[in-house]
């Protein structure tokens, strides 16, 4: 093992290059501080992870996708870099009863979920539904609670017997304040984001190093060691101040298994405790490439004047992919697939075939075409698996019953030495979301910048 020194320790170092990390480490570094950010992968964006489809020259989001409402964390910097919006349209279709129609359920959802009350002892949303919804008063039939069910469990990635209601109050609320109903994409994907940062990076002279894994973080009060390793071996860095960025799950993970950080001494029990009240959503998404926008031409029975070429989301109660996208408002041949909480578990860990195989049977079953007609359309296919990657461990945060306050107890410094940031530590409500991992980057950046003074 060697001790790895740029030409003076830095100032900061931030372990992590997703949104969090990079955004702190731009702020950090154009504040005047020397910033040294690690990150595992041998890329940087976290769960922001765009490719390019060469038949199209089309981003394909195997993260992070929609720009939810209009946050300035995001469209500031969008519009300082000049990138193009574009906001999502088209119909969207539900299959209920083997039947192919246009989707009318949203506004019991919506009733449904303002029923819910913070004000109220916390409960998971599983047990709001049974008692919330049992009064035949109200007129909310069985369907619309299990497309309210299917909602909160499907956007959320999340567990309904674990999410607590108080915690999916706080994010409505926090949606409704930048009109979240709405959805939006950059033009090139999430890449343009990664590449603003890149270009800041680079700006503030803020050195980055990927495929640097962090093994063990030794701290104590205004001093912190950080070993990591990558492929010429193990190395020391030393900084005042450490900014640790890093997935909910991967900070929860064991010490020794991949990925995993060693804290020493062990985080105090209040962070562990907060931990515990925070939870990792799983999500399974695969994106076809098709020869053709076939749906284009599929016509549902009893609708024989309308056919799907406006289709923007398919919704089902299929137990494997239940929700679908198209690439609306650009009208290419590409869908993704959604498989949230147990159909994610039911695919995570499987063969790339077998996802790819098993999302053409169900988006066929939806479609009610024939599997061998979409299977002579199929081209390509793009999929990635982030409950078996170990340094994301899921796909996004969510807090369970009673984590009141236990994303702020995340977020804390501690010692002057360590802090936190990463979208399971925002304390606004935006949990789950890019522009909540920025915030939290620029939250942690002042805290250090605070500590300096």
């Amino acid at each position: 093992m060697v001790r790895d020194s740029m030409v003076r320790d830095p100032d900061v170092i931030v372990i992590g290059a997703g949104a969090a990390g990079l955004a702190a480490a731009a702020s950090l570094g154009h504040s005047g501080l020397s910033v040294l950010t690690l990150e595992a992968r041998d890329r940087i964006g976290g769960r922001i992870f765009t490719q390019r489809d060469p038949a199209f020259d089309a981003p394909i989001e195997l993260g992070a996708e929609f720009i939810h409402g209009r946050p300035r964390e995001l469209w500031d910097l969008f519009r300082q870099s000049n990138v193009t919006v574009n906001e999502v349209d088209g119909d969207s279709w539900c299959v209920t009863d083997g039947r192919l129609a246009p989707c009318s359920f949203f506004n019991q959802v919506d009733e449904i979920l303002d029923e819910m009350d913070d004000r109220a002892l916390d409960e998971s949303f599983l047990e709001f539904l049974q008692h919330c919804c049992a009064n035949p008063v109200k007129g909310f039939d069985q369907k619309a609670k299990e497309r309210a069910l299917a909602y909160v469990t499907g956007f959320n990635a999340a567990n309904p017997s674990l999410v607590g209601v108080h915690w999916l109050v706080e994010e409505m609320r926090a949606e409704g304040r930048i009109d979240g109903e709405r959805a939006f994409r950059p033009q090139n994907g999430y890449e343009d984001l990664v590449e603003i940062f890149r270009r800041r990076l680079a700006d503030a002279e803020a050195a980055l190093r990927t495929g640097n894994v962090v093994d063990r973080i030794q701290w104590e009060r205004d001093h912190v060691e950080v070993t990591a390793h990558d492929v010429r071996g193990s190395s020391v860095f030393s900084a005042a101040r450490v900014l640790v960025t890093l997935p909910l799950e991967v900070l929860k993970t064991p010490a020794g298994q991949a990925g995993a950080i060693e804290f020493a001494p062990a985080l105090p029990r209040h962070k562990l405790a907060a931990l515990n009240l925070v939870e990792m959503g799983k999500v399974i998404r695969v994106v076809l490439r098709f020869r053709h926008r076939f749906w284009d031409n599929v016509s549902p029975a009893g609708h024989a004047a309308k056919t799907l070429s406006d289709m923007s989301f398919l919704f089902s109660q299929d137990e494997w992919f239940p929700t679908w996208w198209t690439s609306l408002p650009a009208r290419l041949p590409i869908i993704t697939g959604w498989a949230p909480f147990r159909s994610a578990e039911r695919l995570s860990g499987r063969s790339r075939s077998f996802v790819v195989d098993r999302s053409l049977k169900s988006l066929a079953e939806q479609l009610q075409i024939s599997t061998h007609q979409l299977e002579n359309e199929f081209q390509a296919a793009y999929f990635h698996d982030w409950q078996n990657d170990p340094f994301s461990r899921g796909a996004y945060s969510y807090g369970k019953v009673g984590a009141d306050g236990a994303q702020r107890t995340l977020a804390a410094p501690l010692e002057n030495s360590l802090f936190f940031a990463g979208e399971a530590t925002d304390v606004s409500g935006h949990n789950g979301t890019v522009h909540g991992a920025i915030a939290s980057g620029y939250r942690a950046a002042t805290e250090i910048l605070q500590g300096l003074a």
